[in-house]
């Protein structure tokens, strides 16, 4: 699924998430692409972070925050690690 959240009201947004959470709960594995990174920190057991088209971290959150040696949100963390000299 490609950026689920994209153009959907609230009510709309509350609908899709639950649906998310309900079939991972049912070990049904989906593949999301998302820059609400919020929304993959509540609902994905297993997450990775692309940057520049290469894979850089995967794992749970809580692995991933391990990684970076970081106890932040996942948005935090993704931006210490996809950052660059402008």
């Amino acid at each position: 699924i490609d950026e689920p959240m994209v153009g959907l009201d609230p009510k709309s947004m509350r609908l899709v998430k639950d649906i998310l959470s309900r079939r991972a709960e049912e070990k049904t594995t989906i593949v999301m692409s998302t820059h609400t990174l919020t929304l993959a920190e509540e609902i994905s057991h297993r997450i990775g972070i692309i940057h520049k088209g290469r894979l850089i971290r995967q794992g749970t959150v809580q692995e991933i925050k391990n990684q970076a040696r970081e106890s932040e949100k996942l948005e935090d963390i993704f931006l210490k690690m996809t950052e660059e000299d402008l």
